[in-house]
């Protein structure tokens, strides 16, 4: 058990059962995912870096070799992609940071008695 990976490989044998079982949500996503990517306010590169940094902050193994591999298709430099990842680390923690608010009302409410 030890040497088997976190996550299974994505193969077509997954990705038929997964159609196989829910087929019409599978055709449904696919042509969501199909529109969302597709150019128009935003190009196919800044779409594809957008989805490389929410693939860090979503932590999907998956999503972030695809979305990766499809940056690169779409013309992102590898500087970008990693400029990219950055905003995703600053942004996952800035919500850590902004939320200590929460935790600082707490103890201030606890200080006071309240």
């Amino acid at each position: 058990m030890a040497d088997e990976p976190l996550y299974p490989t994505a193969t077509r044998e997954l990705r038929l059962q997964r159609h196989e079982l829910a087929p019409d949500i599978a055709d449904a996503f696919a042509e969501f995912s199909k529109a969302v990517f597709k150019p128009g306010a935003l190009d196919a590169k800044t779409k594809q870096l957008l989805a490389v940094a929410v693939a860090h902050v979503t932590q999907c193994p998956y999503c972030i070799r695809g979305h990766t591999k499809a940056a690169l298709n779409a013309g992102a430099s590898r500087a970008e992609i990693m400029e990219a990842i950055w905003v995703a680390a600053e942004m996952r923690a800035g919500g850590a940071y902004a939320h200590s608010n929460l935790a600082l009302d707490v103890m201030n409410a606890a200080a006071e008695g309240a």
